[in-house]
């Protein structure tokens, strides 16, 4: 039934206040809707996690290549949920495209050691959604700050129940007004 289920927000790649100063009104918007929000690193600043954690019910996140000794010492490189009966999993780098779904069923699919359904991850800024021939979907929710060669800012909500992912949308943030000096 649409509606039910375990509410989720999936970010990566905030570079806080490397690329933006904060996170978009919209953003915190998301969260304070979310049942759980998923990070999949490179925060660049302690107070991003700080602040999410303070906002967020739960938070699932992981450091990423840009995050410096103090955030790695708070985050594992790589985190493990189960959400709405749905096992997750979230990591910051895959690689190149290139391979990436047969190295990402090898890490965390069915014949893995610790297999998940959904595999979260980040670092290319560039979203991605996709299924391995073996089941596993791959989210990357893109950056909500820092579009780079992409159109937009992004992110994704998504909903877990009964061991289902579902309802899982791709959001484009306005552009930016540039301050005014």
């Amino acid at each position: 039934m649409p509606g039910e289920g375990v509410r989720l927000l999936l970010l990566a790649d905030t570079h806080l206040p490397k690329r933006a100063r904060e996170l978009p009104a919209q953003v915190w918007a998301a969260v304070e809707a979310a049942d759980v929000v998923v990070h999949a690193g490179d925060w660049v600043d302690e107070a991003t996690l700080d602040a999410l954690l303070a906002r967020s019910r739960r938070l699932v996140g992981v450091h990423g290549n840009n995050d410096g000794p103090r955030l790695r010492a708070r985050l594992p490189e790589v985190a493990r949920a189960e959400v709405g009966g749905v096992r997750l999993a979230v990591v910051h780098e895959t690689g190149s495209a290139a391979g990436r779904e047969r190295r990402c069923d090898e890490l965390f699919g069915p014949g893995s050691p610790q297999p998940v359904d959904v595999l979260v991850f980040g670092h290319s800024h560039i979203p991605w959604d996709s299924t391995t021939p073996s089941g596993l979907r791959l989210l990357n929710p893109g950056s909500p700050t820092d579009r780079r060669r992409q159109r937009h800012c992004t992110y994704l909500t998504a909903r877990a129940h009964g061991g289902r992912l579902a309802d899982v949308v791709l959001h484009r943030l306005p552009p930016r007004t540039p301050a005014r000096g």
